[in-house]
């Protein structure tokens, strides 16, 4: 979407070298990363004409909340290296547009501002597990008290991917007094961006330590097989993100759009399948229902907004992608998001 392209641009031009190569760069060559925003292109659409599908609505159910649309702001760190309205303003954008908001671990607004700045958002809690265990429960009660409604566990950072963008510049300071947020009431120590990882080893049987923990369902974020799909739902997730954490970890593993369907088969209507990974415009969100996603989560688009223009600049990202996917829908001869099936895509190597 030309809309997106100008906003990149723009926060580029604005933003420190150093900052705009956190949020834009990934891992390694940035194969992955390329290959996000490929791969859903190598799916045509197939429209179903005289449906009568306008106009096409967008909204839907997903774990008990309602969306204007399928969508949510993915989880983010650091924030307010953006725009000094950071976590704050992306909620408020999210709650007036609809959608859902997650919030990082490594934010730098605590979760109970992100909450006050937007009481009415349906907000979810990324979480990495740090090794203090009493530390993390009493965060995620927290969250809980917080009425955020889910956890999300981020399954694909036992070590930080080779970000050479971010070796090259090595640790970025916070704007002047910005934090990290320890989201236990009080600001963490430092002021600097610290590098990926450094968290707790986990195995499967940590999904349900969380949610014990917790007392919230666990959404398991970063699963790219039908076997790992398969354990989480057995450990007791509520629902999966196909995710390759944005190409951010390895370089050369499968794009999203690759492994979305065999994630989708192997979880077999047991519980929503969420994906991201180069999402740029509706049409892709079009494309993900196809293959059997509930929603997606959009990352590296907004960011370019709120680094722009704040809550205003992520509001306007939201309104373009919602009106690209309405009249996608109404183009295919989609009603509701819930009427897309796969036999409104068709690969390319046909």
């Amino acid at each position: 979407m030309e809309l997106l392209r100008r906003l990149e641009a723009q926060a580029r031009a604005t933003l420190p070298e150093p900052v705009y190569d956190l949020f834009a760069g990934g891992a390694g060559d940035e194969v992955t990363m390329a290959d996000n925003l490929a791969a859903w292109q190598r799916l045509w659409l197939r429209p179903s004409q005289l449906t009568g599908a306008v106009p096409a609505e967008t909204a839907v159910e997903l774990l008990g909340a309602r969306l204007n649309a399928p969508l949510l702001l993915a989880p983010v760190a650091a924030l307010r290296l953006l725009h000094r309205e950071g976590e704050a303003g992306a909620a408020r954008a999210a709650e007036s547009a609809g959608i859902g908001y997650c919030l990082s671990t490594r934010a730098t607004t605590d979760l109970a501002d992100v909450a006050r700045a937007a009481p009415g958002v349906v907000r979810w809690f990324q979480l990495y597990v740090q090794r203090d265990r009493g530390r993390v429960t009493d965060v995620l009660q927290r969250a809980k008290a917080h009425r955020y409604r889910h956890v999300v566990l981020t399954v694909d950072l036992p070590v930080g991917g080779r970000r050479e963008r971010e070796l090259r510049h090595g640790p970025i300071p916070l704007p002047a007094g910005v934090r990290l947020a320890s989201h236990l009431g009080v600001d963490a120590p430092g002021g600097v961006k610290p590098p990926a990882g450094g968290w707790a080893p986990l195995t499967w049987a940590d999904v349900g330590w969380v949610r014990e923990a917790s007392g919230l369902d666990v959404v398991v974020k970063g699963v790219l097989t039908a076997e790992d799909a398969r354990l989480a739902l057995d450990h007791g997730a509520a629902a999966i993100v196909v995710s390759n954490h944005g190409g951010r970890q390895i370089d050369g593993c499968v794009p999203t759009a690759v492994a979305l369907p065999e994630v989708v088969e192997a979880v077999a209507g047991r519980a929503p399948v969420l994906v991201d990974g180069g999402i740029r415009s509706g049409a892709d969100v079009v494309r993900a229902l196809a293959l059997g996603a509930q929603a997606v989560l959009v990352g590296r688009p907004w960011l370019w907004g709120l680094a722009t223009d704040g809550r205003d600049g992520v509001r306007q990202v939201l309104d373009a992608l919602v009106d690209d996917l309405r009249r996608t829908l109404s183009l295919i001869g989609a009603r509701t998001p819930q009427q897309v099936g796969r036999h409104h895509v068709k690969l390319r190597d046909w």
